[in-house]
């Protein structure tokens, strides 16, 4: 357990690094609290173009919706890789028409531009949500805002939720809740600010994204393990991060949001046939990798993570904290009346001027105040969304590592194969000259005197001496001696022979006929002549 001091407005706060509490790893988590749907506005714009009803933003979180999609993408990627393979992984006919790639440009310049807008929209919601620089509670007001998204901005201001008492509570008594929940029209906070609505379209985004595969497999390609279990992952881990309303659930929409952007990008201009650098493909999977490992570390970083919240003495939020489980009515007869008409007041001002007017702390003395230990994730639920997408990240971030090793750093340029590799090939090189001419032996050897085991000899001793003096990668000064030596006696033995005859001996023409066992007989039958003069044409006397 590590503590650090945080001087507050409300006394002095603790910032607390410990193991989370046993209660909160519970399977399968409790179905309470829950899900807000996200907030209506009046008129749209480019942040809310629409409305989502709030029944059809409720059902389309049943766990069954993103398990059943998974697994029939999962099972239909399986069997289509093994037609696929079938085929000779041949492209399909369709996929070389000009409908089927302007549909793959359109595709991939949709998810860019929608990628984009939704990392925009999520920026502006982190900026109203992180702590002011001039608060005056220091690291604790920036914990307060990173873990508690629901509810007015401002720390102490944060709706939690107990799951001892299965009620929601807003620590400070000038803010309520409405119907016992946390009000849509707070702002400053990550939930209604933007998370609610992008996170929500974001997770469905995942389910359209098997567009992808579908174009891969109409190509004739096969779909690899990495990229279906990273479609079939994101989306339960993006279902599980809204169902329950996770804190972290907004690093996979900001920080994915930013990379697809990019990678969408990337795809739109190689589907227009223009060629990308190739340092700019090894930046996109870099980025994506650092993306898994940030997120994977500061999710798990939010179960660690404890904090002191300000109570005032007395108040229904403190009640409830100390398990006594009051009505919400209770809480706001305690608070008064005059906080509620404050509230409406600002509520009607509108969201730009609730996050002016309610932007920081309450105002207050430092004392009447109870510093309670909070943790950072509320729920069980929460904490199963955090599990499940540390879970999803590592085992990813290993074959996004895998992919980068074997595409980028093990393609090696051709080099010149050393000593060891030379001599073995000319080793196998000699061994079929052998063979050869073993052969050759074997058919010229039927018209020579030379049985085939002399001629074998022969020709393998000859094939040896051209192998070390010739064809050796390795060479020596002392072979380049003796092969010069064995030149040189070679050549003054045939000046010597040259100079006895009279003449040189003139090679046998290649190709030329052998003689028979009978010629050669009958010319050893001819007599000698050296020394004779048979016909008188050197006798002095004639």
């Amino acid at each position: 357990m590590f503590d650090i001091n945080v001087p507050t407005q409300f006394g002095s706060g603790v910032v607390r690094i410990a193991l989370p509490p046993a209660s909160l790893f519970s399977f399968p988590p409790a179905e309470l609290p829950a899900t807000i749907p996200a907030p209506h506005v009046a008129e749209a714009t480019w942040k809310q173009p629409f409305n989502i009803p709030d029944d059809l933003y409720t059902q389309l979180l049943d766990v069954r919706v993103p398990i059943t999609i998974a697994s029939v993408y999962a099972v239909t990627v399986v069997v289509i890789n093994r037609i696929n393979k079938s085929r000779g992984y041949k492209p399909y006919g369709f996929s070389h028409t000009p409908l089927f790639k302007l549909f793959v440009v359109l595709h991939n310049v949709f998810l860019a531009v929608y990628s984009a807008w939704t990392f925009i929209g999520m920026f502006q919601a982190f900026g109203n949500a992180w702590a002011d620089r001039d608060q005056p509670n220091g690291l604790v007001g920036v914990v307060d805002s990173l873990c508690k998204i629901n509810g007015p901005r401002g720390y102490g201001n944060a709706a939690t939720y107990s799951p001892v008492t299965n009620q929601w509570s807003i620590p400070n008594p000038e803010f309520k809740l409405t119907a016992g929940l946390p009000d849509q029209s707070d702002v400053g906070r990550l939930w209604n600010g933007g998370l609610a609505y992008f996170g929500w379209i974001f997770y469905l985004s995942k389910f359209y994204e098997v567009v992808d595969t579908a174009i891969i497999l109409a190509k004739g390609k096969k779909s690899s393990t990495l990229q279906t279990y990273h479609h079939a992952g994101a989306m339960m881990c993006m279902w599980a991060g809204i169902r329950y309303m996770a804190a972290p659930i907004w690093i996979f929409t900001l920080v994915n949001s930013a990379i697809h952007a990019m990678m969408y990008t990337y795809y739109t201009i190689t589907a227009l046939r223009i060629r990308v650098p190739n340092a700019i493909k090894r930046s996109l999977t870099t980025m994506q990798i650092t993306q898994f490992v940030f997120g994977t570390n500061m999710a798990a970083a939010y179960l660690f993570v404890h904090y002191t919240i300000p109570y005032p003495a007395g108040s229904a939020a403190l009640k409830h904290l100390s398990k006594a489980a009051p009505a919400v009515a209770t809480a706001v007869a305690e608070a008064g009346s005059i906080p509620w008409l404050k509230k409406l007041a600002l509520r009607a001002a509108g969201a730009e001027g609730i996050a002016e007017n309610v932007g920081g702390a309450v105002a207050a003395p430092a004392t009447g105040y109870t510093q309670e230990m909070m943790t950072c994730v509320d729920t069980s639920g929460q904490a199963f969304a955090i599990l499940l997408n540390v879970s999803y990240l590592l085992p990813l971030t290993w074959l996004f590592a895998r992919f980068f090793v074997r595409s980028y750093l093990n393609r090696k340029d051709p080099k010149q194969p050393t000593h060891m590799e030379a001599a073995e090939k000319a080793g196998m090189d000699a061994l079929k000259g052998l063979s050869r001419e073993i052969r050759r032996a074997a058919i010229e050897g039927e018209n020579s005197e030379n049985t085939d085991e002399e001629v074998v000899k022969a020709h393998v001793q000859k094939i040896t001496a051209q192998t070390v003096t010739q064809d050796s990668p390795v060479r020596t000064r002392s072979s380049a001696a003796n092969k010069a030596k064995a030149a040189a006696a070679a050549a003054a033995s045939a000046n010597e022979s040259a100079s006895d005859e009279g003449f040189s001996t003139v090679p046998a023409k290649k190709g030329a006929k052998k003689q028979t066992k009978s010629e050669r007989e009958s010319a050893s039958n001819v007599p000698e002549t050296k020394g004779q003069n048979p016909f008188g044409v050197l006798d002095n006397n004639a």
